[in-house]
């Protein structure tokens, strides 16, 4: 038992074990008792007066002894490249800690990002052909805009969400309703690894978790969490993606649905969220303009010259990045994506270089996202 205490972690864990106890009143308890730790210290009297916990939580608490379990979730985290962060781990998602029942350990296999700007799309498993085209175009264009984009890796427009970001070479985040170390659906497996390679897989269970029906409205609260907004794509009126719309609204976040064909059942659920108040999103510059105070990319101040015009920066002023990205235009447009092969540089990075090559007058943007070399 004097191991345990010299790894917070593992009390962390034990109490994340403790069954019958909420993340709402996990949070409870390390709010009065300061940290788990102290919570397995404190006495069965202290313990009943804390708000939202039960006589047998309570009990369960103080005759806890699995430690086993909670040595082997650790060692087979550090097995398979498994990062366990607590809530107050810096990494932690700041978004996320602003719900009410945020998970008190989040899993996760990749990198989570404090620069992350998230947004959620997420839709029917049963998607058409429209469907998926619509989901994976608009989160092509998401992710060339940095957005990280966030869905729970199931089929359908879940998996175009991802696919959509990846794509551009982009950054995106899948929530699971199971235990990290379980693939579903199982089809999805390269799906799963491409995520982890490209921003992150997460999960608030512990290993070898089944992907149960209840766990997925839990998962759904991590997905709106995570997100400044939500965006529905084919959803019918009894859909788990409503769900997760409403929880989005409760958390304060916006709310995004695209249309369909009015005959289409995919289209009831969507076109219920338009009527009820949600933005209409025809493409990606919807949801930009929505969310432009959250998105605002804050410009380097230009000193004036002598005669009033801007200073702008000669080529041997610009960093390496930016000559790289330059090195590739020529006098005839060329598009995003042969920036982003040439240079090999991710989508979010070449589209704020590009940005402020633009603002220094080195370039000029043409209609499709194509730039030219202004000559000097």
């Amino acid at each position: 038992m004097a191991d345990m205490k010299e790894d917070d972690l593992k009390y962390w864990l034990a109490l994340r074990l403790i069954e019958g106890l909420s993340s709402a009143g996990f949070r409870n308890l390390v709010s009065v008792f300061g940290n788990p730790r102290k919570v397995f210290e404190a006495s069965t009297d202290k313990l009943e007066t804390v708000q939202g916990i039960k006589a047998s939580t309570v009990s369960a608490i103080v005759t806890f002894g699995d430690w086993d379990r909670v040595d082997c979730e650790m060692e087979r985290a550090g097995k398979a490249g498994v990062s366990i962060l607590t809530a107050r781990d810096p990494l932690y998602p700041a978004l996320l800690l602003n719900i009410f029942d945020y998970p008190p350990l989040l899993y996760v296999k990749g990198s989570l990002q404090p620069d992350d700007v998230t947004v959620a799309v997420v839709g029917s498993r049963t998607a058409s052909t429209y469907g998926t085209f619509s989901t994976e175009r608009l989160c092509r264009n998401l992710a060339w805009n940095g957005i990280t984009v966030v869905s729970g890796m199931a089929r359908g427009i879940d998996a175009a969400a991802h696919r959509g970001a990846l794509a551009a070479k982009g950054r995106t985040i899948a929530v699971l309703g199971c235990g990290i170390d379980i693939v579903y659906p199982p089809e999805n497996r390269s799906l799963y690894e491409a995520i982890a390679g490209n921003g992150a897989v997460v999960s608030e269970f512990p290993f070898s978790t089944p992907p149960l029906a209840q766990h997925f409205p839990l998962r759904n609260r991590i997905i709106s969490g995570l997100s400044l907004g939500v965006v529905v794509v084919e959803a019918t009126e009894k859909s788990g993606s409503l769900i997760t719309a409403k929880l989005a609204l409760d958390q304060g976040r916006e709310v995004f649905a695209v249309p369909g064909t009015i005959d289409s059942p995919g289209s009831k659920g969507t076109h219920r969220l338009i009527k009820e108040g949600a933005k209409l999103v025809e493409d990606v510059q919807d949801i930009l303009e929505e969310l432009h105070p959250q998105l605002s990319i804050p410009l380097t101040q230009r000193v004036p010259k002598e005669d009033g015009t801007p200073d702008v920066p000669g080529a041997d002023s610009l960093k390496e990045t930016e000559k790289t990205v330059l090195e590739v235009l020529t006098r005839r447009a060329v598009d995003v994506d042969t920036i982003i092969e040439k240079t090999g540089f991710k989508a979010k990075d070449v589209l704020s270089i590009l940005l402020s090559l633009e603002l220094n007058g080195h370039i000029e943007q043409k209609a499709g996202k194509r730039f030219l070399r202004k000559e000097p």
